[in-house]
């Protein structure tokens, strides 16, 4: 265990007491000598943690501390990197770009112990063939979405007929083969789905959506969990 990972470790151990607990206590939950746990006590001090107390008598942590935000544990880490690896393989070149320059900014703040742990992490993700979006550069509909913008498609649906559509959009799906814009449809006044490689052309309007993203896909998701349900 690094000690980056034994030091967060300590700080939620002591969280979960309210009242002081010995250092002998602490020491065998975490698997340490007592010797390591005053030195870890000292350490996360000297880092702003209220922590009360002394041999003998026992510590508690005060209310309000958090930890720096690039206290990760090893595991974090490995989401962390397996995620980004995820996306460089499957989505498209913006988000592959911002995926590694994320991973770049993390180890960049990260301890020497868990930047070594992010540089060599073996969890590997194949190299697949991205699925076909057609013309559509899916970098601008997540300005829309982020924006809360109306779009203007013209798509065709299965049977290739084409209509125009008026959508908010408030989510996109990266399914394994497909990649699925959802959205609210003005000419159907109901939630639809719009796979990327069907939109044949798309313009974003000045018009905002009347309802934020996030109450969209909260609604959404209930239809779907109710499909799901009947």
């Amino acid at each position: 265990m690094s000690r980056s990972t034994r030091l967060l470790d300590l700080i939620q151990l002591l969280r979960t007491y309210r009242r002081p607990v010995s250092g002998n206590t602490l020491a065998q939950r975490l698997g340490v000598s007592i010797r390591t746990l005053y030195r870890d006590i000292a350490t996360l001090q000297a880092q702003g943690a209220d922590i009360q107390g002394a041999p003998g008598f026992g510590y508690v942590l005060k209310p309000g501390f958090l930890m720096p935000p690039m206290m990760l544990s090893e595991e974090e880490i490995e989401a962390l990197v397996l995620g980004a690896r995820w996306v460089a393989a499957r989505t498209d070149d913006g988000l592959r770009e911002a995926a590694g320059n994320a991973l770049s900014k993390i180890a960049a703040v990260l301890p020497p112990d868990l930047r070594h742990e992010l540089e060599t992490n073996s969890l590997l993700v194949p190299s697949v063939r991205r699925p076909d979006v057609g013309t559509m550069d899916l970098a601008v509909i997540r300005d829309a979405i982020r924006q809360g913008l109306k779009l203007d498609l013209d798509y065709a649906d299965k049977d290739a007929q084409a209509t125009t559509r008026r959508v908010w959009p408030f989510a996109l799906g990266y399914l394994e083969e497909v990649r699925i814009l959802i959205a609210w449809c003005e000419l159907r006044n109901d939630f639809r789905h719009f796979r990327a490689d069907r939109i044949n052309s798309l313009v974003v309007t000045e018009q905002r959506s009347p309802r934020k993203r996030q109450h969209l896909l909260a609604a959404w998701r209930k239809t779907v969990k109710l499909h799901h349900d009947m």
